[in-house]
């Protein structure tokens, strides 16, 4: 083994991947594992299953147990605000699995494995949506992304909700009629939304096949329905607002920055929002170019436990790409 050793960490609400690798660009190890989001299962559990994970990246990557590293980046859904970073933090630090480590939103490594670019912001829209950015000069933007607490519109799951709304409005008359109604229905396989929203609210639907209606929405948006238009016009001002906000922050607008798109409802790439998505935040700033994260998020917390390291060149963020994009098919 040559050079420094890292573990480097993107935990998020479904899903936690790990990888460990060295300064030199290999990557010696890659374990998955369930969601770690501390808000989800608190931050004891988190920091437990974070722990037997390192212990099995460490076994995968041919490493006695309880080898110390020398870095550790973890980035977590759930660390939004600043007290929460603090409290994951010192949290990593107490696991002792590096001798330094940094800790942070999850969003920060998708943002990095969508670019290399100093100046950049990342967008992403999935469940829900948040959006952070970064200037070359170290300065940071976000927002506290909890919710409807603190202004958040949008995200798979708010989409799938306005969707049953604008179902049950259409079919019973306070709304305009639109071809959600059929579609809400038929999703559920019941007759009328109004059985729905009862099945659901009586727990005798599956609340959780809520969500799989975005695409339905989707697909009657580009069929032409205006409710469902509305929304995707309505998600895409949002995606804009939130990158825009950030980009004004850090100072970026008249400048050539990279907004990076990521999330499922994002990497769909449904016409009607990407192509709205993009012209509104290149109607912001005409320098910005748009793109869409090809590299799963923990390729960007393997990079940046290399850039801390100052080696981050070409060649070696192609390697550990490559690796790590071969490590999670």
């Amino acid at each position: 083994m040559s050079g420094k050793t890292y573990v480097a960490i993107d935990g998020g609400n479904s899903k936690t991947h790990l990888v460990i690798g060295e300064s030199a660009g290999r990557v010696l190890g890659f374990v998955r594992g369930p969601g770690s989001c501390p808000h989800n299962i608190g931050l004891p559990s988190c920091i437990a299953l974070l722990d037997s994970l390192v212990s099995r990246g460490l076994a995968e990557a041919g490493l006695p147990p309880g080898t110390v590293l020398d870095r550790a980046d973890v980035y977590v859904a759930g660390a939004d605000l600043p007290v929460e970073v603090d409290e994951l933090t010192k949290a990593v630090g107490e696991a002792g699995w590096a001798r330094e480590h940094r800790v942070d939103n999850d969003l920060f490594a998708l943002l990095r494995a969508g670019t290399s670019a100093p100046d950049a912001v990342a967008v992403v829209c999935g469940a829900g949506i948040n959006c952070v950015g970064r200037a070359a000069d170290g300065r940071t933007a976000r927002f506290p992304s909890l919710g409807t607490l603190s202004g958040d519109w949008g995200g798979g799951h708010h989409l799938a909700e306005l969707t049953i709304w604008h179902a049950a409005r259409g079919e019973d008359g306070r709304g305009p009629a639109t071809a959600l109604s059929a579609a809400v229905a038929a999703h559920f396989g019941q007759p009328t939304v109004a059985e729905v929203s009862a099945g659901l609210h009586l727990g005798e639907l599956a609340a959780q096949r809520s969500p799989d209606l975005v695409p339905t929405l989707f697909a009657i948006a580009a069929a032409g329905d205006p409710v469902a238009r509305s929304l995707v016009a309505r998600q895409a001002e949002e995606v804009v607002s939130m990158a825009t906000v950030a980009a004004r922050r850090l100072g970026l607008l008249d400048k050539a920055y990279t907004v990076v798109l990521g999330g499922g409802v994002l990497a769909a790439k449904h016409a009607l929002l990407h192509d709205a998505v993009v012209a509104g935040i290149q109607g912001a700033a005409p320098h910005a170019v748009v793109t869409l994260v090809a590299d799963p998020p923990v390729a960007g917390a393997a990079l940046l436990a290399l850039d801390a390291f100052g080696r981050t060149d070409p060649e070696l963020e192609s390697m550990v790409r490559t690796a790590v994009r071969a490590a999670t098919e």
